[in-house]
């Protein structure tokens, strides 16, 4: 999961670089860019890094800043970035615009969609007033869904869903929580992915953006402007339910059960009514929400875990309780899920009583 551009400190005069090699290349592309797309090299400043190995740049031009994107090639590979740019801009969403692109080196000249993400302006104590933000927030993903066409992005099918709920047992569970996974949990994990699996395939496909959240939406100065959309390379064809999913379940953020109907029944109104294939039945729909939000918690608190452990970025874990409390809510309300919240609940050590004074069996 990647971070959008944040707000930077106070300007800095350098750029750290570990490799002297790639500050050279970077020295001799920004020195050409500059030239052609009028830039002021004095003004470079970072703007923020993610969870990959990508890095983000804020720099002046004559009519306003741009981004500059540091993705190393071995490490990243951006021909997919531009290409859903392309298809942003094609279904009228706002993203960065590619206006220069080095690919053998991984440097990338990007139109600036400002210093602010939906995350920064969301009044937090507030839930209804974020209410226009996330309407439109929901214009933009129904713009986006409504360009889908089969066979343009990467499938989100069986293959890709398992290896992602894979993330779970194999990085949290196992290397984080030091459990080992016995028989029992095996076939525990086994049996719920294959329902969880089950559930998500059986939603059509439409483009995916899969980590459409207010850390990856910018906001305009006004209401009148629209949300800019970022973080979109790991784009996919996949489960409708997936991004309305990722939008009211945020991994950073938190909102009551009734914030969270109200964005929904709005987001299916608007979505049936543009011929999106969100079914006829809410109830049925918002099912299909939380069934893929769960397998989104999951696959994130593997995520998060493996940030910690192989990359050394211990903050994602901070949030480890608000997806946790998302997979036990979601698992309390499916009679086939009840399994799979005992597991998680041991490992987490929560002893829930039953209604009668004892512990679950």
């Amino acid at each position: 999961m990647s971070q959008a551009p944040t707000p930077e400190a106070p300007a800095q005069p350098v750029i750290g670089w570990s490799d002297p090699a790639r500050a050279e290349q970077f020295a001799r592309w920004l020195t050409a860019t500059a030239t052609r797309h009028g830039l002021q090299p004095g003004s470079l400043r970072l703007a923020s890094a993610d969870a990959s190995f990508r890095r983000y740049f804020r720099i002046d031009a004559q009519d306003g800043s741009r981004i500059i994107m540091d993705a190393p090639p071995d490490k990243e590979n951006s021909a997919p970035f531009v290409k859903v740019a392309t298809l942003m801009q094609a279904a009228g969403v706002h993203g960065p615009q590619v206006l220069a692109w080095d690919e053998p080196l991984g440097f990338m000249l990007l139109t600036d969609l400002g210093a602010q993400t939906m995350m920064q302006v969301i009044i937090r104590d507030n839930p209804q007033a974020n209410l226009p933000l996330y309407l439109q927030a929901v214009d933009a993903l129904i713009a986006w869904q409504l360009s889908s066409k089969p066979g343009v992005l990467p499938p989100y099918d069986e293959a890709l869903l398992r290896r992602e709920l894979a993330l779970f047992p194999d990085w949290y569970i196992s290397r984080h929580k030091g459990v080992v996974i016995d028989d029992a949990m095996r076939q525990t994990l086994d049996k719920s992915f294959e329902e969880i699996i089950r559930h998500n395939l059986s939603w059509p496909g439409v483009f995916v953006h899969r980590d459409f959240m207010p850390r990856n939406l910018m906001a305009g100065g006004t209401l009148a402007e629209p949300l800019g959309v970022l973080d979109f390379q790991d784009a996919v064809y996949g489960p409708i339910t997936y991004d309305i999913a990722s939008l009211m379940r945020d991994a950073f953020l938190s909102w009551d059960e009734d914030f969270c109907l109200d964005v929904t029944i709005r987001y299916w109104e608007k979505a049936r009514k543009a011929g999106l294939p969100v079914g006829d039945d809410f109830g049925e729909f918002y099912r299909g929400v939380e069934w893929m939000g769960l397998q989104r918690h999951l696959k994130v608190a593997g995520i998060f875990a493996r940030l910690t452990l192989r990359d050394g970025k211990p903050q994602y874990l901070a949030d480890t309780p608000r997806f946790i409390h998302y997979i036990r809510t979601t698992c309390e309300r499916y009679r086939e899920l009840k399994p799979l919240l005992r597991l998680v609940e041991k490992i987490e050590g929560i002893e829930m009583p039953n209604v009668f004074g004892f512990g679950r069996q």
